[in-house]
């Protein structure tokens, strides 16, 4: 059996295609077409091309492993403070999965938020500098990941 090659090639110089395989793969992930043949009329191309190239083509970004790191915080009952720890993820393109936050004792809720970083404009470092900082915020650290 032959093991198989991969090859880091521009978008640019693919054939046209091999870019509509890709769209009609990413329709298919998103919902946006429910059939095969319903993706592969989207984007102007044969039932048989998206069959033959469709296992081929994934995007880079789809072959990276994903980076989710859970966080753990404990916050001030106060007004705002835990939109305000969102608010700080979104500016730093991180991605929420999941939020979870015990309910307030002694002033003061545990919350546990998992998110996809791979996509964050910023350094992890960053993020945890910036949440550390608001204010009602008494603990901000990673919990795994």
């Amino acid at each position: 059996m032959t093991s198989a090659k991969y090859y880091l090639v521009a978008a640019e110089v693919l054939p046209e295609v091999i870019l509509k395989v890709a769209e009609a793969n990413r329709m298919l992930r998103a919902g946006e077409a429910k059939t095969a043949l319903e993706a592969a009329k989207a984007v102007g191309i044969s039932r048989s091309a998206f069959y033959k190239y469709r296992d081929a083509v994934q995007p880079f970004t789809d072959l990276k492993t994903e980076h989710i790191i859970t966080f753990y915080a404990l916050l001030k009952n106060n007004p705002g403070v835990l939109s305000n720890l969102l608010s700080s993820f979104a500016a730093s393109g991180a991605n929420i999965l999941t939020i979870n936050q015990s309910i307030p004792t002694s002033g003061c809720a545990a919350v546990t938020v998992s998110a996809e970083t791979s996509g964050m404009s910023e350094t992890l470092e960053q993020l945890i500098a910036d949440a550390s900082a608001l204010s009602g915020v008494v603990r901000f650290e990673i919990l795994a990941g």
